[in-house]
């Protein structure tokens, strides 16, 4: 088998691999604050957890698929070895940079929230004050 063909089938190996762990770390650990989040509802911290998980699957696979290709035949062992730690690299600071954005993203949404949720007043207005006429 040519070493071309068996870098790209250790590549593909690590980098699914990969994408998948970090995908359900994300949605295991990002369910919880996403509850936070979205004030205890389960129902939809499921749904967005969901669809955060299918997104990032989407980005990352596809990006894995287009950087699969390479211009240069791999003739020897230190070649594949060049091939994969360059590939696999890029990679991980891809999912590096996916997991900063859906924190930060989450993040800014939370912080919505506890602004919102400072600006109610903690019991209801009592009355109302007509404004007075300046003199």
């Amino acid at each position: 088998m040519d070493r071309t063909v068996i870098a790209y089938v250790i590549y593909l190996l690590v980098s699914i691999g990969l994408t998948i762990w970090v995908a359900r770390t994300l949605s295991r650990n990002g369910r919880i604050f996403l509850a936070d989040v979205l004030h205890g509802n389960e129902k939809l911290a499921d749904a967005v957890n969901h669809l955060l998980v299918v997104g990032f699957y989407l980005v990352n696979l596809g990006f894995v698929a287009l950087y699969l290709s390479g211009d240069e035949t791999i003739t020897d062992t230190r070649g594949v070895f060049e091939a994969l730690s360059t590939k696999v690299g890029v990679v991980l600071l891809v999912l590096g940079v996916m997991h900063l954005g859906n924190v930060y993203v989450l993040n800014r949404i939370r912080r919505r929230g506890a602004m919102e949720r400072e600006q109610v007043p903690p019991v209801p207005p009592q009355g109302w004050a007509a404004p007075q006429a300046q003199a």
